[in-house]
């Protein structure tokens, strides 16, 4: 479009005034009743104020010519759906009116089903409803309930109904459109199933969603007619996450911040180019249900008390082990949050930063402008830290900044990928730190897997006692005797959705570290040689600690043997 007419600038709400306007419209989606409440003599003045402060164009739509064959093209169902109109082009952009500024559910659907950004601007919602009768006809506030009433009756119906249209141009925008209601729903059912991942995979046919939930991936049912909307879904999520929904060559990863059921919810959501299409895979993370307590994960008292002794060093390097998924940062949080008080100064450098802890300076990396690991613990050492966390020690720059740090009197945390806790050691050495330095300044090291937990509604003694024959050759077979307890199995129920596993637990392995293994550390000596020193130290194993679960009837010995492996191996 050549121009748009907008109101006289103007004074923006405050914030509190604001409020109240988003509540208003919330609750009667309209403006009646609230413009002399705010202050303002009239209607104009009011959207003026409005769109000051949301810094949106308010456009007097007596002056506008609106080109019919944009909206012949523009999925109608929006515009019933929620009070908006296309009223022309401003360069790349699709300029729209809002009946409801604070609509944002409608700006995204706009673009999902367009395909192109999104110019939204304010009108007077008398002149948008006028719009609707003089290019839509007379009887479109009666269409508008009949979509309402086809709403309530369910998404399969409605996809059913879009699959009738012909494959045009304006057909397969609609099409985009109703999607905006199924990604809600994709994203609902996720969180509401505790699901910690979402994937979405493209197949030669379609594509398949699958949820991670309790670390194992479930596939989900779907209608055989969603695989027609996998590129809306595709362009929906992205507009969601802020990404470029015409590239489809390179990986993108973005963001997106939702609430549901009245929860925060961050998703992190990666996209790959693959065989067939893109790739999707979001990451969940549901802030209601994350509290950072040492006690609450999971560890054997004996434990826990050895690893809070280490927790409260003055100096030193404090490591925490395992593969991807097995719950390390939500150990090191909870041990941030045990120490934590007015007299120390914690930082941490991530990447990326999960959740936001109260009373913690925390740092993103980023490695395009050469935020590192190993720059950034450089500059945070001129910070007068007390405390330091290195989200992942994965290069000997990070590692000798690390030690370095802990030799000039600091505390450090990190993480690294092994497979145990005695193989950090060695780790190090191979990443080309001194052998010394390693043995000087690491205290402990914790190895952890993390296992699903037997649901309490539905666990069920096994059919018939085990014999030694039944089991693994290094279960304490004698201890399940002499403790007169039954080992429990998964039956499934609609609590548990039928996996017969109810939420996640940690298997702990914590190396303290004793003058001989300082000294085995410092002589280079293979993991299995310091792995037996530290269990002749009183070192429980995570294949030890796994039994002790089954055994109390928290998991089962499946469980245990999908994430750990022998120690006589």
């Amino acid at each position: 479009m050549d121009a748009v007419s907008t109101s006289p600038l103007a004074e923006p709400l405050d914030a509190e005034r604001l409020n109240r306007a988003r509540a208003a419209f919330a609750e009667a989606g309209a403006m009646d009743g609230v413009i002399q409440e705010l202050g303002f003599s009239d209607e104009d003045s009011f959207l003026a104020a409005i769109g000051a402060a949301l810094r949106m164009d308010v456009v007097e739509l007596g002056d506008i010519q609106v080109d019919a064959s944009l909206v012949s093209q523009f999925p109608l169902r929006l515009i019933h759906r929620h009070g908006l109109f296309p009223i022309g082009r401003d360069h790349d952009e699709l300029v729209v009116v809002l009946s409801d500024p604070f609509n944002m559910e409608a700006i995204d659907a706009a673009g999902a089903a367009v395909g192109i950004p999104v110019h939204p601007a304010i009108a007077r919602p008398r002149d948008i409803a006028r719009l609707v009768r003089e290019h839509l006809g007379v009887g479109a506030e009666t269409i508008e309930g009949m979509l309402a009433q086809a709403d309530t009756q369910g998404d399969g119906i409605q996809l059913t109904d879009e699959l009738d249209w012909d494959e045009s141009e304006a057909a397969e925008m609609a099409q985009q459109a109703s999607v905006v209601r199924l990604v809600n729903e994709i994203l609902t059912e996720a969180v509401e199933a505790r699901a910690s991942d979402i994937h979405i995979e493209s197949q030669p046919e379609g594509f398949r969603i699958r949820y991670r939930i309790d670390g194992v991936l479930i596939k989900q049912p779907a209608p055989p007619e969603i695989h027609r909307f996998r590129a809306a879904i595709i362009s929906r999520l992205k507009i969601m996450a802020r990404l470029n929904i015409a590239e489809r060559r390179v990986p993108q990863d973005g963001r997106i911040k939702v609430r549901v059921a009245g929860r925060d919810v961050d998703i992190r959501m990666s996209i790959i180019p693959m065989l067939h299409g893109e790739g999707i895979v979001m990451r969940v993370l549901d802030k209601a249900n994350m509290h950072f307590s040492l006690r609450g994960v999971g560890m054997a008292e004996d434990c826990y008390r050895k690893f809070n002794d280490l927790i409260k060093l003055p100096h030193g390097i404090i490591l925490v082990t395992g593969p991807t998924g097995s719950g390390k940062t939500t150990t090191l949080y909870s041990a941030l949050s045990e120490i934590q008080s007015d007299e120390i100064k914690i930082v941490t450098t991530e990447d990326p930063i999960e959740y936001q802890l109260d009373g913690i300076n925390q740092i993103q990396v980023h490695t395009k402008v050469g935020l590192t690991f190993a720059s950034s613990l450089r500059s945070i050492l001129r910070h007068d830290p007390d405390v330091v966390l290195v989200g992942e020690i994965r290069d000997l720059e990070t590692a000798e900044n690390a030690i370095q740090a802990s030799l000039t009197g600091h505390l450090v945390f990190s993480t690294l990928h092994t497979n145990d806790a005695a193989g950090a050691f060695m780790r190090l050495v191979d990443m080309g730190v001194e052998p010394y330095l390693v043995s000087s300044t690491v205290e402990g090291v914790m190895a952890q897997r993390l296992v699903r937990t037997l649901c309490r509604e539905c666990r069920a003694p096994l059919d018939h006692p085990p014999s030694p024959e039944d089991l693994p050759r290094d279960f304490p077979y004698q201890e399940l005797i002499d403790a007169g307890q039954p080992l429990f199995q998964a039956v499934g129920c609609r609590m548990c959705r039928g996996t017969g596993y109810s939420g996640r637990i940690g298997l702990f392995e914590l190396l303290s570290v004793t003058d001989e293994i300082r000294r085995l550390a410092s002589d280079r000596a293979p993991s299995p040689i310091v792995a037996k020193a530290a269990r002749d130290a009183g070192m429980r194993s995570l294949r030890e600690d796994g039994w002790l679960r089954v055994l109390s009837g928290d998991t089962t010995v499946d469980e245990v043997l999908r994430v750990t492996r022998a120690d006589y191996a």
